[in-house]
């Protein structure tokens, strides 16, 4: 059975050649957001991810997503859903049978699009689960997947997780963190693919 690779080892791969900040598109308005529907839609498939403001109190109850990300193979699109066209667009893509949404986790989104959108996860790939077929334990995530598959150390910054997601002005390293997650995401799907795993 394969084993998840632990972090001291992923940290002494080579580094994952992420997206980089002039392929990251930050749609504001509503003919911005139509385009990347547009986009993402023909290309029927994208890496997916969201993020929310972190909670600290127990039982303190999340108000994200915040954010909602898609990644093409040659760019990623960061929806900030405190603008109502990004809402809206989302809420198109994440309801839509023709876009596969390829992630890691993705239970975790389900209720919180739900309660902050109303809508439900459609046509979505977990890639936590196609692990789990291949024999790795439950959760390995992009981290250990692209260490597994792809041979390469994904760094992942608690601080950028952790911060502040529904701020309007997002920063550089948040942009980033961000649409890499997807990106990683939709890489993986096309490793799995070549080596006949998918």
């Amino acid at each position: 059975m394969p084993k998840n690779p632990t972090k001291a080892e992923t940290a002494l791969l080579p580094p994952f050649q992420g997206i980089s900040s002039e392929h990251i598109y930050v749609p504001e308005t509503e003919s911005e957001c139509q385009a990347a529907v547009d986009a993402i839609l023909s290309a029927g498939v994208a890496g997916f991810d969201t993020e929310a403001k972190p909670t600290f109190r127990k039982g303190q109850k999340s108000e994200g997503p915040h954010v909602v990300q898609f990644s093409l193979t040659d760019r990623a699109y960061i929806f900030q859903l405190y603008h109502d066209a990004c809402e809206q667009a989302s809420a198109r893509l994440i309801t839509s049978k023709h876009v596969l949404k390829v992630g890691f986790g993705l239970s975790n989104d389900h209720g919180q699009i739900r309660s902050r959108l109303g809508v439900a996860l459609n046509n979505v790939l977990d890639l936590d689960q196609t692990f789990c077929k291949l024999g790795y334990q439950r959760h390995i995530g992009v981290r250990g997947a692209i260490g597994a598959m792809m041979q390469q150390c994904f760094k992942k910054s608690k601080a950028i997780s952790t911060s502040d997601w529904a701020i309007h002005e997002l920063s550089q390293r948040q942009l980033l963190y961000a649409a890499n997650d997807a990106y990683a995401a939709l890489k993986i799907m096309e490793d799995l693919q070549e080596k006949g795993h998918l």
